[in-house]
């Protein structure tokens, strides 16, 4: 497991290159599909890791990965020096780091909302211009559904959490009922 620090230092500095050029975005869109190729590939990955396979050979691997993808010059270089120093299998946490350093230059917010039952497209609409407003940025929601929250919905924004589900409402009450005098 690569240390975070590393992370951010190798997407740092791709980042760099990708503002110099002012294509830090794209960049960031093609490190996420060769995380996707390489998540539906599980061969290509371990190849790529594997040191018992040449450089040249792995290296031929990364070509062939990036004629597929179309992948630019910058990132198909950037790919063989994960692979010359042994670290494409950190390339997911890498790709994390990069992707929250692009979301900061642009003003972006990640979050997440876990509801009990699937959100219908309006109550998503409606949730991410909630949080913007909120925040003053522009958020990029990703929905999940947790049967087990019986109601309500958990929202995590960057750090911050609110939990408004029916299960943890139960427990507090739960809780206060425990301690309260008989």
């Amino acid at each position: 497991m690569i240390d975070a620090s590393v992370a951010r230092r190798y997407a740092r500095a791709l980042f760099s290159l990708g503002l110099e050029e002012g294509r830090h975005e794209e960049y960031g869109g093609e490190l996420e599909a060769i995380l996707s190729a390489l998540e539906h590939s599980r061969e290509a990955g371990a190849f790529l890791r594997n040191p018992g396979y040449t450089l040249q050979q792995r290296h031929n691997a990364v070509d062939a990965l990036a004629s597929a993808l179309k992948l630019s010059p910058v990132v198909v270089n950037f790919l063989r020096l994960l692979v010359d120093r042994q670290r494409v299998g950190d390339l997911p946490q890498v790709a994390r780091a990069y992707r929250a350093m692009v979301d900061e230059k642009v003003g972006r917010v990640r979050a997440t909302v876990t509801s009990a039952a699937p959100l219908s497209d309006r109550e998503t609409k409606n949730l991410r211009e909630a949080i913007a407003a909120m925040t003053g940025r522009t958020i990029v929601l990703d929905a999940k559904t947790d049967p087990s929250l019986i109601g309500g919905a958990v929202t995590q924004v960057g750090p911050r959490s609110f939990d408004g589900s029916l299960r943890t409402q139960l427990e507090r009450m739960r809780e206060q009922l425990k301690r309260a005098p008989i």
